[in-house]
């Protein structure tokens, strides 16, 4: 019959036994591996996820590989290493420049302490980025005259984005705009006032899937009323145009006037000055009086004037 000790001994090396292969080889423990893979995909940004080894006080260090479609059936199952997060500190790593085509993506990884390496886990199912959520783009819309100008949120080089815009009346047509936004302000045509509705979806064609529409954001379109430094600015020069027209007229007038009825002014020279009782008048009679007398110049000058 056993004692209490034995049976406590063997309890104990029962539990114990099937741990120890877990947690040594060579004499020396075993770093747990990385657990609890999955992939967040949101419009085609891919990021792989994992739960962190726990090892307190010690830096883990974590590396991750890929494995496409072609390198499975064409290059012997070959395994690359992440351009990004080989190696990493932190239990995610983005993937989303090494998942380059549609087609099934193997995904593992490995924690690395020191020189110690554990076993590499991986993603349970095959990831596909045709599987990824496409949410509707946040956007900003905003009047410029006549026309609406939207603002899209860059949600990366590979999202297109569908903008569709109607006027807000029975029967009204809905146009529907293609746009590459990259953060681009984005006008729409609207060409006469009235009220606009807009919304707009994310469209990614290497998948060909689209995500749904946001909501519709609408606007009044009015003609608006010239500023009033603008209003002024035109009232002075609408004055000043008309002060140099009318000068131009009264010039012009003149110069007409002057060039076709001119005003005819005798020099001083030619206007009489002194009485005419002064100017000697002559008879036939007293003609050799007359020519006998002698005239001063000044009086001879205006004599003959």
């Amino acid at each position: 019959m056993m004692t209490v000790e034995e049976i406590s001994t063997s309890l104990i090396m029962w539990f114990f036994y099937p741990l120890i292969p877990c947690l040594l080889i060579d004499g020396a423990a075993i770093l747990p591996a990385p657990q609890n893979l999955s992939v967040q995909s949101t419009n085609m940004k891919h990021l792989l996820i994992w739960s962190p080894v726990a090892m307190p006080e010690e830096i883990i260090h974590y590396s991750v590989e890929y494995q496409g479609e072609y390198e499975s059936l064409y290059m012997s199952h070959v395994w690359i290493p992440s351009s990004r997060c080989s190696p990493t500190k932190v239990p995610e790593c983005d993937v989303t420049d090494d998942i380059t085509a549609t087609v099934p993506y193997n995904l593992r990884v490995r924690a690395t302490l020191g020189s110690q390496d554990s076993a590499w886990s991986m993603l349970k199912h095959p990831f596909n980025r045709n599987s990824t959520i496409l949410t509707p783009p946040r956007m900003e819309v905003i009047k410029d005259g006549l026309h609406l100008v939207i603002k899209l949120e860059d949600l990366g080089p590979q999202l297109e984005f569908l903008v569709a815009y109607w006027r807000r009346e029975p029967g009204a047509k809905e146009h529907v705009k293609r746009v590459r936004s990259r953060g681009i302000p984005v006008h729409l045509e609207t060409r006469e006032p009235g009220e606009y509705c807009v919304k707009a979806q994310t469209f990614v064609k290497a998948i060909g899937r689209h995500s749904t529409f946001s909501q519709a954001e609408c606007i009044k379109v009015q003609e608006e009323p010239l500023p009033l430094e603008l209003a002024l600015f035109a009232f002075a020069g609408f004055m000043l145009i008309l002060v140099v027209l009318l000068f131009s007229i009264w010039k012009m007038g003149r110069l007409l006037r002057y060039s076709c009825c001119p005003a005819v002014v005798l020099p001083d020279t030619l206007k009489i000055t002194t009485s005419p009782q002064k100017l000697i008048s002559c008879r036939k009679e007293e003609v050799d009086a007359c020519a006998t007398t002698v005239l001063p110049p000044e009086e001879l000058f205006r004599t003959w004037i």
